[in-house]
């Protein structure tokens, strides 16, 4: 009986953790032993202790909706769950990287990579994660995925790099804020949901359908993110904050922006058969719903 209490304490605990655990456990499941087997090619390498930490407690919400997107418009297998792995290794190298440049204390209530490992490593690390994404995509063989991986790095490097120039202006609009968070965080949900449907051999309407979809609760997301952690001197919106009569009236347009890219993020499922994976893809954007 005590056995069974502990578990049970242990999973709430969990589930505090990840609160997509509850509902997405057996995706959860399915991309950690994809995870875990990728890493497995590499158990001789230098990196594969900080590569290992550095994907401990993450919620792989992003691989999450590669897999859901696939299931929505066709099947999932062993591919599917590869191309999950290199986005879920994509967001890895960009927490490395962004921790070191915003100099985080706290990541996921522990050391962030940079604190654990030290900057060379930091660095090192995020290059050799760049190379294991170019490996699983030379496995899939396919250039369209190869291209929007590619992509979604570049973009993700210039929303960091846009937001270094805007910390020092002081002119920050909401276009600006919407541009960085589109970049930096929207478009690997993007490019999740868009390679989904297309290792899946979705139509071109579903492919374009599913990309909608991720882009806007990427931007959702985000957003929701950044209201919860509003006092934080370091995000951009805080910027906003300040160069506002009054702060009312930004968390008010805050709450307007999320509430219209979680319904742009729910239209775009519309063009997606009635299934579960769609359902599932449909909760998601409940995650995205902010709590004062």
């Amino acid at each position: 009986m005590t056995k069974f209490f502990d578990q049970a304490i242990l999973d709430r605990k969990n589930i505090e953790i990840n609160p997509l655990l509850e509902t997405y456990g057996k995706y959860i499941e399915k991309i950690d032993e994809a995870l875990k087997n990728e890493l497995s090619l590499y158990s001789e390498s230098e990196f594969i202790e900080p590569l290992k930490y550095s994907l401990d407690g993450g919620k792989r919400i992003r691989p999450i909706i590669l897999t859901l997107a696939a299931e929505s418009v066709g099947k999932v297998d062993e591919n599917t769950l590869s191309a999950s792995c290199a986005v879920e290794f994509l967001h890895m190298e960009s927490i490395i990287h962004d921790d070191i440049i915003d100099n985080e204390t706290m990541r996921r209530q522990k050391d962030p990579f940079h604190i654990k490992y030290g900057y060379n490593t930091s660095v090192l690390t995020g290059d050799f994660v760049l190379g294991l994404i170019l490996a699983i995509s030379s496995r899939l063989d396919n250039a369209r995925i190869t291209k929007d991986l590619a992509t979604t790095a570049m973009l993700m490097s210039e929303g960091e790099m846009i937001e270094n120039r805007l910390e020092t202006s002081e002119d920050v609009t909401f276009d600006d804020y919407l541009k960085v968070i589109e970049y930096k965080t929207a478009t690997a949900f993007e490019v999740a949901a868009r390679i989904g449907a297309i290792i899946a051999n979705g139509s071109e309407e579903q492919i374009e359908a599913l990309t909608e979809y991720g882009k806007n609760i990427g931007i959702a997301y985000q957003i929701r993110d950044d209201l919860l952690d509003w006092k934080n001197e370091d995000k951009l919106f805080n910027l906003l904050i300040k160069k506002s009569s009054d702060p009312r009236d930004v968390f008010n347009k805050m709450e307007e922006l999320l509430k219209e890219y979680s319904e742009k993020a729910r239209v775009g499922l519309r063009k997606i058969p009635d299934n579960e994976a769609k359902i599932n893809l449909d909760n998601l954007i409940k995650f995205t719903s902010f709590k004062a």
